[in-house]
């Protein structure tokens, strides 16, 4: 079978970077086949999927050696637009791709380029719009859905065009558990029934994994390190090799030293073959139709395991009893003329804790942290730092105290230069030139940023500008930092090595509120969590025991987390129990039941 999707010996260099970001690039993707990119942040990824899509060359310039083949053709020879009529994008943000005023009008803009007869185009928007769920918002404003309304739209406008590659770049970054599972098996519903080329670039390991891949590619330096099957790779432990996490039922697996094998089967079929079983599925059915006696014994050396690991939860409240730091007192909000999105939510955070704010899109998290910086004014209700009813605060004042790093980090920049962007804080403040060169440098090493110090902001991929940010706020040393989804866009990696450093900060007394879909980091790295859904806080406690608890996680539309799941579907008499010594193994502390 002929490729649609060919490198041989492909490298490119923009054209401002000493070095090249693809090296020696060969590979082949075939009709149908459904492909996951995998790899760190800088590994080339994106580089690669611009190369595809036409944004390289013709967006952004550079030095290329080698071929790239599309259909049959050299890539060359395509211009942009013959480019965009075979390879079809779904960026990360949603709202960079947006044209139309309503959603019809945006599912309809290729067409209307293509010239497209309108009795034509309005039969292929419905059905496109039918297919992903979006009928009904045909005439509602883009901008107005939630995330995971917006990557439906975004998908849709692809599939009323001919494209027959499509390319989805970061396509959960946005969502939220369930929303995140809902887009996964909607693309695995389009490529199973389209048969059209998937290409998935992802850093959410365990979503992508829930829906079958014929292939995982993974990327580190600019080249293609390993190529294969998903269960290959996953045995193998190609994904820690470089950068990237292994589902939790793996490393759990291998803690309590059960060979990860026995309960994998790998399924082979042909490319687009839509019996395929993902990962997940395969170890769901392994277990299910496991004998007696193997699931008894699999059960009996998790639980020894679980049993003989010393668990220790320290709080920040053991021993001398301390005062909040942050109290939130049965605040409410509104929007004018709606209904109300914030209704009597309470709780409490201390000096040193980090508390997990969960909940679907929509909950009321961002609106929540809007109220805490003063960005908003509550209905009711009120909200103290130390003690003191900060209700009359100005936004600046409250900033002082309060650091807040947003979501999309291209809301948040303003400088040109690296450098000057984590620096503008400091100089606003009047700190002298020796002590913020000092300070800047060692936000951008703890970030990870500083061999980039020197660089345009323009040339940092997203995960990089969202480190940026939080640099940025870190230099500044507030009380409080709230973070809106600290880890969206960055690798594992990276991420590890933020969140060491978050909480060595937080050891030394700073207080950190994570506003995130991320199940793992709250699981990793929260004191607690606090779980909102349509408006209200349904739940406080420890992480590991909330996302073991299906009725909390349901009703707040989460997901619970994948090693819980593992634990109950081996019959455990307490998944949380599991839960809890593999992070105390993992993270090599001790954590234990208050």
């Amino acid at each position: 079978m002929q490729p649609v999707i060919s490198f041989r010996n492909f490298s490119f260099r923009y054209k401002k970077q000493s070095k090249p970001t693809l090296i020696n690039i060969n590979l082949d993707i075939l009709r149908g086949e459904k492909i996951w990119i995998a790899g760190p942040s800088g590994s080339g990824k994106s580089t690669l999927a611009h190369c595809i899509n036409g944004l390289i060359p013709f967006s952004y310039r550079g030095d290329i050696s080698g071929e790239l083949w599309l259909n049959g053709q050299p890539a060359a020879s395509l211009g942009i637009f013959e480019r965009s009529r075979s390879v079809g994008t779904i960026l990360q943000n949603p709202d960079a791709q947006f044209v139309g005023q309503t959603v019809g009008e945006d599912v309809a803009f290729q067409m209307e380029n293509e010239a497209v007869p309108q009795p034509d185009m309005k039969v292929r928007v419905l059905s496109s719009l039918d297919l992903v769920g979006m009928l009904d918002y045909e005439a509602q404003g883009p901008h107005d859905l939630s995330g995971g309304q917006k990557q439906s739209v975004s998908l849709a406008g692809v599939l009323t065009t001919q494209a027959d590659i499509l390319l989805f770049d970061e396509p959960l970054a946005n969502l939220d558990p369930v929303s995140g599972m809902r887009a996964m098996a909607l693309i695995e519903d389009i490529h199973r029934r389209s048969g059209k080329t998937v290409i998935i670039i992802e850093h959410r390991v365990e979503d992508v994994l829930e829906q079958p891949v014929d292939r995982i590619i993974v990327m580190d330096g600019g080249e293609i390190v390993a190529a294969g099957s998903p269960e290959r790779i996953l045995l193998d432990g190609v994904l820690p090799e470089h950068g990237l996490r292994q589902p939790l039922y793996l490393e759990a697996l291998a803690y309590a030293g059960v060979p990860a094998e026995e309960w994998s089967h790998p399924v082979q079929l042909g490319a687009g073959a839509p019996t395929q079983q993902s990962p997940t599925q395969q170890l769901g059915a392994a277990l299910a139709s496991a004998e007696p006696d193997k699931l008894a014994r699999l059960r009996a050396s998790l639980e020894q395991w679980a049993g003989s690991i010393p668990v220790r939860i320290p709080s920040v409240r053991d021993g001398d009893p301390k005062d909040p730091l942050l109290e939130v007192r049965n605040v409410t909000y509104a929007y004018p003329g709606g209904r109300e999105v914030v209704r009597g939510i309470s709780f409490q955070i201390y000096p040193g804790e980090t508390v997990a704010l969960l909940g679907n899109n929509g909950a009321g998290k961002s609106t929540l942290s809007g109220l805490i910086t003063g960005l908003m004014k509550p209905r009711s209700g009120a909200i103290a730092l130390r003690g003191e009813d900060i209700s009359s605060w100005s936004i600046r004042r409250r900033g002082e105290q309060i650091g807040y790093v947003l979501q999309n980090p291209h809301q948040m920049i303003t400088q040109h230069m690296i450098r000057d962007e984590v620096g503008l804080g400091l100089a606003a403040r009047g700190v002298a030139a020796e002590e913020r060169e000092r300070r800047i440098e060692e936000a951008l090493r703890i970030c990870g940023l500083y061999p980039y110090r020197n660089w345009p902001v323009s040339a940092l991929s997203f995960g990089q500008k969202k480190r940026l940010c939080i640099a940025s706020v870190l230099v500044l040393d507030p009380a409080l930092i709230i973070l809106d989804e600290p880890t969206a866009g960055q690798d594992y990696r990276h991420y590890t090595e933020f969140m060491g450093f978050i909480e060595r900060l937080a050891a030394r007394g700073t207080a950190f509120l994570f506003i995130t879909h991320d199940m793992h980091l709250a699981l990793e790295y929260a004191d607690r969590a606090v779980i909102l859904a349509d408006g209200e806080a349904i739940a406080e406690g420890k992480v590991a025991g909330l996302l073991s608890d299906a009725e909390v996680t349901g009703k707040a539309r989460l997901r619970e987390d994948s090693l819980s799941r593992f634990a109950r579907l081996c019959g455990l008499s307490s998944p949380s129990r599991l839960v809890e010594a593999y992070l105390a193994v993992h993270k090599g502390g001790q954590l234990s039941d208050e």
